[in-house]
């Protein structure tokens, strides 16, 4: 199995760990296959969507004329794959500092009308 370090990835692992109760091995081993299934289903071509968080997907991207920024030469630049990650909005609003609303459903909205 692959693992994931880096600093950030100690803290998630920590935060993983406290909030669930697993030992950090095994918060470890949880978040390593949170990525895997993410990253096979990614090669495979499918969106992943985790709702309110984020969605990844798999873009491409057509071939086209760029430049050597060094000579200043016309080159191009081959037709490829790359992931494209779009922030879901629950998190967007939680990153700008905006509250969460709650829904009403319709019989709270239609108690409240009556009462006026």
């Amino acid at each position: 199995m692959r693992r994931v370090t880096g600093a950030s990835t100690r803290k998630l692992v920590k935060f993983i760990s406290e909030k669930t109760e697993l030992t950090k091995v095994a918060a470890n081993e949880a978040l390593n296959a949170v990525i895997e299934g993410i990253s096979a289903s990614l090669e495979k071509g499918e969106t992943v969507t985790l709702i309110g968080f984020a969605s990844f997907k798999v873009v491409e991207r057509k071939a086209r004329k760029g430049r050597n920024p060094q000579t200043g030469k016309e080159i191009d630049i081959p037709a490829s794959k790359a992931v494209k990650f779009s922030i879901g909005k629950v998190l967007k609003d939680k990153v700008r500092g905006k509250k969460e609303e709650k829904k009403e459903t319709k019989e709270k909205k239609e108690k409240k009308a009556k009462a006026k």
